[in-house]
């Protein structure tokens, strides 16, 4: 079944193990896809894993308008209009107590999470909104944007962020046909789990702490965060917009 046949998807974060695992996906599902990320080498394997003569690379820094602007106009341009966005692009930042957290690692987090994933709405929102069919936006938030975590301050702090920004821009959309929704996954067996677990230190010990906070007692996979990601960029979820999916196995039912 391809439920995005004929649409153009742009993924940020595209290189990432999220982003390609939703590439991937979303190219089985009929779509064209523009992977977006800030190393060009890791785009290019990102493309190849993907595969498919519709994939197609931007590098760009999300935090830096012009850059941001620059993607957006490249996949209209190469595709002719952007049916879906995946804003998932996002860092960890490190593990500190708020008097200890640097003011430029703290500067350089917000600027990625909350100003680049604002600007990604800023230019893709316009697009979509003179397109007749609108379009479907998907926010990479966090169960971190539902509850608090120790340590964990700025990067708690830009995934609540994320859900205040969803809703704001579903009521902004919503009467051009324009939908934005927010995934909060628990934690995804990629790259950025790897590096919170060696700054807590003992890495296995880390991570079965984590594993022991899920009730099914593991990390998604990222093809798992995908799944949810294509349904809700798909017409299957047409008239949900606004809303907050926590993909977390069970993490955020406990008291």
């Amino acid at each position: 079944m391809e439920r995005m046949k004929g649409k153009v998807a742009i993924i940020t974060g595209g290189a990432g193990g999220i982003g390609v695992a939703a590439g991937k996906l979303f190219r089985e599902e009929g779509a064209k896809v523009m992977l977006v990320d800030l190393y060009e080498d890791a785009l290019k394997e990102a493309v190849e894993k993907v595969g498919g003569e519709d994939t197609s690379y931007a590098v760009a820094d999300v935090s830096k308008p012009d850059q941001v602007k620059s993607y957006v106009e490249k996949a209209k341009e190469k595709y002719g209009s952007i049916d879906a966005f995946l804003n998932n692009a996002g860092i960890e930042g490190d593990i500190k107590p708020v008097e200890e957290y640097p003011v430029e690692l703290f500067d350089k987090l917000i600027g990625v999470n909350i100003r680049g994933t604002w600007l990604g709405l800023k230019y893709v929102m316009p697009v979509m909104k003179n397109q007749e069919n609108g379009g479907a936006i998907v926010m990479t938030s966090s169960v971190a944007g539902l509850g608090g975590m120790a340590g964990l301050m700025p990067y708690v702090t830009s995934k609540h962020g994320l859900v205040g920004m969803t809703r704001s821009a579903a009521l902004e959309g919503a009467e051009k046909k324009v939908r934005v929704n927010a995934v909060n996954p628990s934690p995804v067996d990629t790259r950025m789990m790897r590096s919170l677990e060696k700054n807590m230190g003992d890495e296995e010990k880390a991570k079965e702490q984590f594993n022991q906070m899920i009730p099914l007692g593991r990390y998604a996979e990222p093809e798992e965060i995908a799944d949810l990601m294509l349904f809700l960029a798909s017409d299957e979820s047409k008239f949900i917009t606004g809303a907050v999916h926590a993909i977390d196995g069970g993490m955020t039912a406990q008291i």
